[in-house]
């Protein structure tokens, strides 16, 4: 018998695949800073034409945690946040190419095929500490290198765009 997490997950990927982003419900215009802006092909709008999130709104997701190696640390460390595709799905995003930037203005495309298959998460806290700007943070796109040698590879360490402030949906 499946969990009923795993069922949950299948449902979820099975709209993504479909091309169908039905999110859980509207959002609220932030009550606090915001630390995230989704933009583009979004269907929810609480801040004009794009979906801001606060870090309340993005703690209300569900929330996951990996333990991984990475290349910018020496040894493991423990992730936190919402997965990629749920924050999707909450802002109704129905593209193909994300393009994450950071406060930094750097700049990555990610596709969106890699919140379908990956668990790859907005990290908001590393080792059960909240995120600082000088530490990658407040958000930083992990995914779980150690759950698949295939992600060990520069093109998705490239991806992982550290003090994330925005995401384009194309």
């Amino acid at each position: 018998m499946r969990s009923p997490c795993v069922h949950t997950r299948r449902l979820s990927l099975q709209w993504l695949l479909c091309g169908l982003w039905v999110p859980a419900m509207a959002l609220e215009a932030p009550k606090q800073k915001v630390v995230l802006s989704l933009t583009g092909k979004v269907t929810q709008h609480n801040a004009g034409g794009q979906v801001d999130f606060d870090m309340g709104q993005l703690a209300a997701l569900p929330q996951h945690s990996f333990t991984t190696r990475t290349p910018w640390d020496k040894d493991a460390r423990k992730f936190s946040g919402p997965l990629l595709r749920d924050v999707l799905a909450a802002a109704g995003a129905h593209g193909e190419t994300l393009q994450a930037i950071a406060l930094n203005d750097y700049k990555v495309s990610i596709p969106v095929a890699d919140a379908r298959q990956y668990d790859v998460i907005i990290a908001s806290a590393v080792d059960g500490q909240a995120m600082r700007v000088r530490d990658r943070g407040p958000l930083f796109i992990v995914y779980p290198y150690d759950t698949d040698t295939q992600l060990r590879r520069d093109m998705y360490f490239a991806r992982s765009a550290w003090q994330l402030r925005r995401i384009h949906v194309q």
